[in-house]
């Protein structure tokens, strides 16, 4: 039976799929920067949306390219980045079911991690494929006609998303049960079930330090970890961006209260950088210390040496990676808090 393709096909279509493509890539990012539930719901269904709506586009695609390969076979470059798109749509949706891997084929890498490393590739083969093409967004895209096609497509876009969650809840897949983030549930209130794991530009120290040093104003005091147990606790998701999550009563000492130790005087705004032995380190607004707690149990139990004992910084709404582990010193700085990577390099 031949397959019933669109008549006409152009311009329109490649600078859809480019939006799409720009904007899944743009999403994707943030995804892992948002920890809050609400907008990371609302960043995650664009993630998601973006993605399936490549499919709406592919028979308009098919008579783009059924045009171009009369004029010239398609090269290795286009032929790449379909294969490249194409994977990484189906590792997105594979993690999305709760497919999560790793198999044996895998080398033991998690299906979201093969789906982040796939849409790094894609994005520099669209790059790459698009660089010195002529077709571009024009004026005349804004008008009624091009307005109500690319309302079409987001409509399009979010009904199979829709669709899509629809059916992970009404069969049961285990994918009905992620977070807002995209995570699953590995450990609530079992510590040990945790996953071992640390930013890819860390390393798990061979000692940790013993003590914490604390700095602000001039002023500087060291704290022993065995002190840092004041009977502070709060409840939080470790939500990790390897596409895990678990709720835990941490407990420690909150630190607006372990700055206080330094006295009177201290400064009232500005921003404080929590480092680990490690080198690695993230700064957060002042402001915020009264709900941050370095933490030095979980559920009751003293943390584990890959979960960053003797003492990690909970850091509740915030991803992962904002949970410095073994933590060494604490400072006030005057910098602002933003003034920083997005995601850590060092």
């Amino acid at each position: 039976m031949a397959v019933l393709l669109p008549r006409r096909a152009g311009r329109r279509t490649n600078v859809g799929l480019l939006g799409l493509l720009l904007l899944a890539g743009g999403t994707g990012v943030l995804a892992f920067a948002v920890g809050s539930p609400g907008p990371a719901r609302l960043v995650v269904a664009a993630h998601g949306a973006a993605g399936l709506g490549l499919l709406l586009l592919v028979p308009w695609k098919a008579v783009v390219v059924r045009r171009a390969w009369h004029r010239r076979p398609v090269g290795s470059g286009g032929l790449a980045l379909g294969v490249a798109t194409l994977l990484t749509l189906l590792t997105g949706v594979l993690h999305a079911a709760g497919v999560t891997g790793p198999w044996p084929w895998s080398a033991g890498v998690p299906v979201l991690h093969l789906h982040v490393a796939l849409g790094v590739a894609t994005g520099a083969l669209v790059a790459v494929h698009a660089w010195g093409r002529r077709q571009r967004p024009r004026a005349t895209d804004l008008h009624r006609r091009g307005l109500l096609q690319a309302g079409a497509l987001a409509a399009g876009a979010a009904a199979l998303w829709g669709a899509g969650e629809g059916l992970l809840r009404l069969t049961g897949a285990p994918g009905a049960q992620r977070r807002a983030t995209g995570s699953f549930d590995r450990g609530t209130d079992d510590p040990a079930a945790m996953p071992i794991t640390q930013w890819f530009t860390d390393t798990a120290p061979p000692a940790a330090a013993g003590t914490v040093e604390v700095v602000a104003a001039g002023r500087r005091l060291r704290v022993p970890v065995a002190d840092l147990d004041r009977g502070d606790t709060v409840r939080a998701v470790l939500d990790c961006t390897g596409g895990w999550y678990a709720a835990q009563d941490w407990g420690g000492v909150r630190l607006d209260r372990l700055l206080a130790l330094l006295g009177p005087g201290l400064p009232a705004d500005g921003s404080v950088d929590v480092v680990s032995v490690t080198g690695y380190r993230r700064r957060l607004p002042l402001a915020d210390a009264g709900g941050l707690l370095l933490a030095v149990s979980a559920a009751g139990r003293p943390l584990s040496a890959g979960h960053g004992a003797p003492v990690r910084l909970v850091a509740p709404g915030r991803r992962g990676f904002w949970w410095v582990k073994w933590v060494a010193r604490v400072e006030v700085v005057d910098a602002p808090w933003w003034v920083q990577p997005p995601f850590p390099l060092q």
